[in-house]
């Protein structure tokens, strides 16, 4: 039973009791009495029978027969009582109406007892279990039990130099005179840093299942309350815990949430906030040391952590978790399919290579919907059609086949899919093409996405212009078909001219050369359209417009000469796409390859826009295409 139940439970009977105790002794012995009416006790008071009478206000208490006690209520102001208890030569003694002494102290003391006894239960409740109401002060890190399940390196896969870096804190902690003989000294913190996703916490929860020493977690969120001071005492708190039970680890997940820039902002120097860091920096790296406390961090923004924090001697490791590469994404592919029936086709290795930018919580993820496909289909053991359609749902969206379009939006639709299809397939810097489809999937009608057929870190200015153009593609099919504009191409415009603008601004691809646009010194607390702002003149505003401009309409010319030249094409795609609904990119390539009667040849240059303007300098190299470029197609980077 609950211990919290069993002492109400108790504390409940002792009232019972109480209120008993107090019924029996405000009664007496009023049980053994004789209960006389008015007129029995005048006819034994005339009989001769009672000798002797004690009257308290309206209660009449005596004796009758020498032994026996009577009990009778009189009415008040009773006229002849007196009188006739005199004629009779009964014995009266009368007595001031208020209760005995003890009586009434007990009376009146019983609501303060009660009130004593509620405050006693209320303390040892707030004091124990998880409410802990008046400790709002003391930390809420939860110590890992030895019981729970533990999660070693072995259940970690795809980050080999993060397990390799963390491995070698484990072993300080298990034998620390190896390192200190030659000088060395545990590292006081670690930080985790990596995008969303790619297994942070893991590999904390690792750390503690490989240690054997006390585990301490909390979030960084978990600091900050609405009372002033709680953060700076939570942070002090957690301390102690960790030198009592040193050595030990302290996890803190989300650290950005209590370890922010300071200064940053509208909150001023005593923000609660930075009072909570300011606590955490003494305590990391103080004039107290922290020996054998080790401190885990994770985070996915270093960016806005405070400099302070990251200095060594506070965190004197940061260990960055990234994104895993081919071998790492089917390492965790089979961690995570150990206990998932798989049939003989499945092959982990092809779904690794067909998943380029997925993080381990993305595999995750694709794994389990295969598994939630096959149970849905009834089957006993989960195919590669599970994986593949696994794989389409994760990266383009749950199918909507309720949304029912009409037939002209349908065909709309399919020749849009059919121009970005035909452009990717023909350009040869473009990313394989790898499915297109005209059911509605997430938020759009049609889907065209790429894969590439590697892991790509970097990109060139040919693959930034081919995929310029391919964003283009979809309103030249459109305009083939319709004759006449539409909203279809918003996401498409949009994403080209994001990606042109960074060309100019961020990657120096442009005539106005290698130089960066546009400062993003961001105010981490008001955002970052707020505080970005021009470090550049109206002048070079004006080109850095007609640079993007330039790009763009390049783009726009040369995919409107490819779909010309492949008009034939570009109909049977869409004609395909509207008996089929979903096409892969070896249908597109047969068909092309089909209509022209050879492999598709090398695409040449388009021609300068009307307006007269020719690209000067084009860079073999840019910078790093961060993220997903497509919204109605899309495709990792």
């Amino acid at each position: 039973m609950n211990p919290n139940v069993k002492t109400a439970i108790v504390w409940v009977v002792l009232i019972c009791i109480a209120v008993l105790l107090f019924t029996v002794l405000k009664g007496g012995s009023s049980r053994s009495l004789q209960e006389l009416n008015m007129t029995q006790f005048l006819e034994m008071v005339q009989q001769g029978r009672v000798k002797s009478v004690t009257i308290t206000g309206n209660d009449v208490r005596g004796k009758y027969d020498d032994k026996n006690e009577l009990h009778v209520t009189i009415p008040a102001n009773y006229p002849d009582i007196y009188k006739t208890l005199v004629d009779q030569k009964v014995a009266v003694t009368v007595k001031d109406p208020s209760s005995p002494y003890w009586v009434s102290i007990f009376i009146n003391a019983l609501p303060l007892f009660l009130l004593l006894a509620l405050w006693i239960f209320m303390m040892r409740q707030m004091q124990s279990g998880g409410n802990k109401a008046l400790s709002f002060g003391r930390a809420r890190a939860k110590m890992l039990s030895s019981q729970q399940k533990k999660v070693t390196f072995k259940d970690v896969a795809g980050v080999e130099e993060a397990k390799e870096e963390l491995q070698e804190v484990i072993e300080f902690l298990r034998e620390p005179q190896k390192f200190q003989k030659l000088g060395g000294r545990i590292p006081k913190g670690v930080l985790l840093i990596g995008p969303p996703g790619t297994g942070k916490t893991l590999l904390a929860r690792a750390i503690a299942g490989e240690g054997n020493v006390p585990f301490f977690s909390i979030s960084g969120s978990d600091f900050v309350e609405m009372f002033v001071g709680v953060g700076a005492s939570r942070v002090r708190d957690l301390f102690e815990q960790g030198k009592k039970n040193a050595p030990c680890i302290i996890f803190i997940d989300e650290i950005d949430a209590v370890g922010r820039h300071r200064g940053a902002g509208l909150g001023g120097g005593h923000d609660e906030r930075e009072q909570t860091l300011n606590q955490l920096l003494v305590e990391m790296d103080g004039f107290e040391s922290n020996e054998g406390v080790i401190l885990v961090a994770a985070t996915n923004r270093p960016d806005v952590l405070d400099p302070a924090l990251l200095r060594p001697g506070r965190f004197d490791r940061r260990v960055v978790v990234n994104l895993p590469d081919v071998k790492g994404r089917e390492q965790i592919l089979k961690v995570h399919t150990k206990k998932i029936p798989l049939a003989d086709d499945v092959d982990l290795s092809v779904i690794g290579r067909g998943t380029p930018g997925f993080a381990g919580a993305d595999l995750a993820n694709l794994v389990n919907e295969a598994a939630l496909l096959a149970a849905r289909q009834n089957r006993k053991v989960v195919t590669m059609v599970d994986f593949e359609l696994a794989k389409d749902k994760v990266l383009m969206g749950a199918e909507r086949r309720s949304l029912i379009l009409s037939e002209e939006e349908k065909t709309v639709t399919a020749y849009h899919e059919a121009g970005h299809a035909l452009v990717a397939s023909l350009l040869p810097d473009a990313d394989p093409l790898h499915k297109v489809t005209i059911i509605p999937r997430g938020r759009a009608l049609g889907v065209t996405m790429q894969l590439p057929e590697k892991d790509i870190l970097n990109r060139t200015t040919s693959e930034l212009d081919a995929r310029l153009c391919v964003c283009m593609a979809g309103r030249i099919g459109e305009m083939k078909y319709t004759n006449q504009l539409s909203t279809g191409a918003r996401n498409d415009i949009e994403q080209a001219t994001e990606l042109a603008r960074a060309m100019v601004c961020d990657y120096g691809m442009s005539e106005l050369g290698p130089l960066s646009f546009g400062k993003k010194d961001e105010q981490i607390f008001l955002g970052r359209e707020i505080a970005q702002h021009r470090d550049y003149s109206e002048a070079t505003a004006i080109k850095i417009d007609e640079a993007v401009r330039r790009f763009v309409e390049q783009a726009y010319a040369k995919a409107e000469k490819l779909i010309n030249e492949h008009s034939g094409a570009l109909e049977k795609i869409a004609h395909r796409l509207l008996e089929r609904e979903s096409i892969d990119g070896a249908d597109v390539k047969a068909i092309i390859e089909g209509e022209s009667g050879h492999k598709a040849p090398a695409v040449a240059e388009a021609e300068p826009p009307a307006d007269g303007h020719q690209e000067v300098l084009r860079p073999e190299t840019g910078g790093r295409v961060p993220g997903l470029l497509g919204g109605e197609h899309p495709q990792p980077a």
